[in-house]
């Protein structure tokens, strides 16, 4: 294993994109995220995925230097085109109009259109909730999952995120895949040369499988619990496709034509102000609200969003680890 600071880890993560043809805006961001997923003990979406950024440059499927550009497109709702960019960008550019409606009209929606995607959506949700907004963010990706009782890709992971504000502590933030489990993390198992648990898995005629190359060449991967991951998925695939007029994961898969490339599609937010909904009660329902964590860790359960805040509080002391072999797939980007 290779130890490196956070200062260390987001320079080279900046330096290779830079080197390979990333803007300084856009390398700065989405270096920016991938520490952030290398910081809170989520190496699927660290420093890994910088090498999926530049194999998708190298493709051809995002665009290096595209301007992200604002359209105030209703009282309530920003849209964002993205210009064939990371969604990072295009995120930073429609937030603050996203945080003003909000605050404004109680409930407010982004739009972000024609994205490549690669990344977490917590590092997003996070930073609605720290402004003390309630928050949720959705995105397809490639068609890689089946639906529940079928063998054939039709979904992408289609992640879901939610945050709520905590006064005086990091907020209630859960962010998780539709599928049994992100495909990084079955990426990771295929570069480590490891199985993956049954129940992540299909090989091509629908029949359970542990072989990392199987189910990502050839087979499909699997909805978290059944039918009821299998229906989260296919709205997903509804308000962030069809509703904000991107494309579907069979559609992003198709542009990427063979390509291996991330992901290019859509992603919609939405943020809600409990200040709007409950004015001068605001802060004794927050209050309130304290009493449903207080009932889960009282019993010795774990919180969502606490091992990734553990996590984080670690790495900004020692530093974080990536395997040797990544570490030197990194630097060679840099020859």
């Amino acid at each position: 294993m290779i130890r490196l600071t956070l200062s260390e880890a987001h320079s080279l993560a900046c330096s290779i994109l830079l080197h390979n043809g990333f803007c300084a805006d856009h390398a700065k961001a989405v270096s920016d995220t991938i520490v952030a997923g290398e910081r809170d003990g989520c190496a699927s979406h660290g420093l890994y995925r910088v090498l999926g950024c530049v194999s998708s440059l190298k493709a051809g499927k995002v665009v290096a230097d595209a301007r992200p550009e604002v359209v105030d497109q209703a009282p309530s709702i920003v849209r964002v085109d993205a210009g064939g960019g990371f969604s990072q960008l295009a995120f930073q550019a429609g937030l603050p109009l996203l945080q003003a409606k909000t605050h404004s009209n109680g409930i407010a929606a982004l739009a972000i259109n024609r994205c490549v995607h690669f990344s977490a959506l917590w590092v997003e949700i996070e930073q609605l909730a720290e402004a003390g907004l309630v928050a949720l963010a959705f995105t397809p990706s490639h068609a890689w999952v089946a639906p529940a009782g079928g063998h054939r890709p039709v979904f992408g992971t289609n992640p879901i995120a939610f945050g709520w504000p905590r006064a005086g502590q990091h907020p209630y933030v859960f962010d998780f895949a539709t599928s049994a489990i992100a495909r990084g993390d079955i990426e990771l198992h295929r570069r480590a040369g490891k199985a993956i648990p049954e129940g992540w898995g299909v090989d091509e005629h629908g029949q359970p499988s542990t072989d990392p190359n199987v189910v990502l060449d050839r087979g499909a991967m699997l909805t978290f619990g059944g039918h009821k991951g299998s229906a989260l998925a296919a709205m997903v695939e509804l308000i962030a496709g069809p509703l904000i007029g991107d494309l579907t994961s069979a559609e992003s898969l198709a542009h990427a034509d063979g390509s291996k490339a991330s992901p290019y599609h859509g992603e919609l937010l939405i943020a809600l102000d409990p200040r709007r909904f409950l004015g001068d009660a605001a802060d004794q329902h927050l209050a309130r609200a304290e009493a449903v964590f207080e009932s889960i860790e009282g019993q010795g359960a774990r919180l969502p969003s606490a091992r990734r805040y553990a996590a984080r509080a670690r790495s900004l002391v020692e530093g974080v680890e990536i395997p040797q072999a990544l570490y030197h797939d990194l630097r060679a980007l840099l020859a």
